[in-house]
């Protein structure tokens, strides 16, 4: 029997909710987060990976940059700890990001205001550069020259 995908069932209901209502929502449970333990986090972090690119992009858009500003307010070690979580398993399984809207995905970046988009390059570049080389080259493989350009790896 296959195992449910609760994270990403909660992920397409989120995404479909107006901003009042996304926001702290997803803000709670991007904190849960730092309660769960390894296995938990995986879980997690891939089923949301594979939901993702089920969600119709404008709804998935308004998620991912909710995402992105709620963590440019959380503290550098609990930004970096996310970011390496999803880090970690598309360098495991980079196939995962082939269903992606990359370019979009970009474009959701690009419209944060310039702080942000700074304090979330500064976080990324800190993370890339302390991965082992072999992860490091699977994951620049499958981040777009133009996302590679705006965060000047």
């Amino acid at each position: 029997m296959a195992e449910e995908n609760f994270a990403g069932n909660i992920i397409v209901v989120l995404a479909n909710l107006p901003d009042f209502l996304r926001t702290p929502i997803l803000k709670k449970r991007m904190m849960e987060f730092f309660a769960m333990d390894d296995s938990e986090k995986k879980l997690l972090v891939n089923n949301a990976l594979d939901a993702g690119p089920t969600i119709p992009f404008p709804n998935f858009a308004k998620l991912f940059k909710t995402w992105l500003e709620i963590l440019t307010v959380l503290s550098e070690e609990q930004r970096t700890g996310l970011f390496l979580a999803y880090i970690n398993e598309i360098t495991e399984s980079p196939q995962k990001m082939i269903n992606f809207h990359l370019d979009g995905i970009l474009e959701i970046f690009l419209s944060l205001d310039d702080e942000k988009k700074e304090i979330l390059s500064q976080s990324v570049k800190k993370i890339i550069g302390n991965l082992e080389e072999e992860k490091r080259r699977k994951l620049l493989l499958v981040i777009p020259d133009n996302a590679q350009k705006h965060l000047k790896f």
